[in-house]
């Protein structure tokens, strides 16, 4: 129960008339009681119940659907779980912290037939969502390129030195699945606080801005494209990495990427100081819609900004997040970025960050999800997992809602 998971999701989720928050989960005592309070307040009565392991949780009957706010390393792994023991899940982006882990979340959600939602509020943008329903309307003509800029934020530093657990964390289980490492401050999140996590830049637990931000932007690139359920055939990009011996931290600082699809559309993704854009050129003008910058809505001629669609237009679905994942539950629809969509967005990012790190242009198969003709990169296609938290978490039977 982060700042994200309290300060964002709980509050919109208790202000939902068609949603009971029936329990909360957290591996930190401090912050899990901060939000049964919040829950009983706002309720009028102590009825919410409160877990220390999210298996509980899963395993109870009465619990139709869970909003997985965890670190990322904790994304598919509970996500998975859910989803085979029947849960509608929400998942914060990034989705995933591995391609191959992506599939499988995707390929689980379809084979249980629950409703899933990746949870990332850019489509639900009004620039975002006007700018996509313009361009698969064809209102800029053929696409050409689409340009993507996400905010600096990551940084050197981080002390690794360890430090006594704080006795309301549970380190072991905080770290789950990711590498056994000594406590650090800066390696987990501040006690007491719900200041900026250091394991945001670790890359045990986070691959930091490349997916933390660029799976919001890249989310309604691939929209604009119509290729949200395929990629790219060719990945190219350079990235910076904090100092040898400059701290703990050790995810990209910096970074570009350059990606070439299918239909000949060429995509440039990198960081931008100013903040968060979406721009798309096509024959007949270019649209940019700004999300958390100046600029606002911009265009080529202010008459495309200006746009009536016509009845016989696409209209792609606007709803705010969480609304839109109770929609889908509730009717049985897929979600506006369901686990299919959620994989190939955060794969967008992974993609380059291989990239990088090799140094290389990679050709890339969208449908099989394989690097061409290059066995290195296909092994950074997977990640190791520390036991016994992998991908096969059993969940015990529900014992009168624990």
């Amino acid at each position: 129960m982060g700042r994200q998971a309290r300060m964002i999701n709980l509050k919109t989720l208790l202000n939902m008339d068609d949603v009971q928050v029936a329990a909360v989960c957290d591996v930190d005592r401090w912050r899990l009681d901060n939000a049964k309070q919040d829950v009983d307040s706002f309720y009028g009565n102590r009825d919410c119940k409160v877990h220390a392991d999210w298996r509980e949780v899963i395993a109870r009957d009465d619990i139709d659907a869970i909003m997985n706010s965890t670190p990322d390393h904790w994304h598919v792994p509970i996500s998975l779980a859910a989803v085979r023991h029947g849960k509608h899940v929400s998942c914060e982006k990034p989705l995933t912290l591995s391609i191959a882990e992506g599939r499988l979340l995707a390929d689980a959600v379809s084979k249980h037939e629950v409703t899933f939602r990746t949870d990332s509020e850019c489509r639900s943008n009004g620039y975002m969502h006007k700018t996509a329903q313009l361009v698969r309307n064809g209102y800029l003509g053929t696409i050409r390129r689409i340009e993507v800029g996400v905010p600096a934020g990551d940084v050197a530093g981080g002390k690794a030195d360890p430090v006594p657990v704080p006795e309301e964390l549970n380190y072991d289980m905080w770290l789950g699945p990711a590498p056994d490492k000594p406590y650090a401050v800066d390696r987990v999140h501040p006690p007491k606080s719900y200041g900026r996590p250091g394991w945001m830049r670790c890359r045990d637990t986070c691959e930091g801005m490349i997916t933390n931000w660029g799976t919001h932007v890249l989310d309604v690139a691939q929209q604009v494209n119509d290729s949200e359920r395929s990629g790219p055939v060719e990945i190219e990009g350079t990235g910076r990495y904090p100092p040898a011996g400059s701290g703990l931290w050790n995810v990209l600082i910096d970074l570009k990427a350059h990606y070439l699809y299918p239909n000949g559309v060429v995509m440039d993704y990198h960081i931008d100081k100013a903040g968060a854009y979406l721009r798309v050129e096509g024959e007949e003008g270019w649209i940019q819609a700004n999300w958390h910058r100046k600029g606002g809505f911009q265009a080529s001629d202010r008459n495309i900004l200006r746009t009536k669609f016509k009845d016989s237009d696409l209209r792609l679905p606007q709803r705010e997040d969480k609304q839109d994942f109770i929609y889908g539950i509730k009717n049985n629809t897929p979600t506006m970025a369901d686990a299919e969509v959620g994989h190939r967005t955060c794969s967008l990012a992974q993609l380059a960050h291989i990239a990088i790190q090799l140094n290389r242009k990679l050709h890339w198969d969208p449908a099989k999800e394989q690097f061409i003709g290059n066995d290195q990169a296909n092994k950074m296609l997977t990640k190791s997992y520390r036991n016994p938290w992998g991908l096969a978490v059993k969940i015990p039977v529900d014992r009168k809602n624990n």
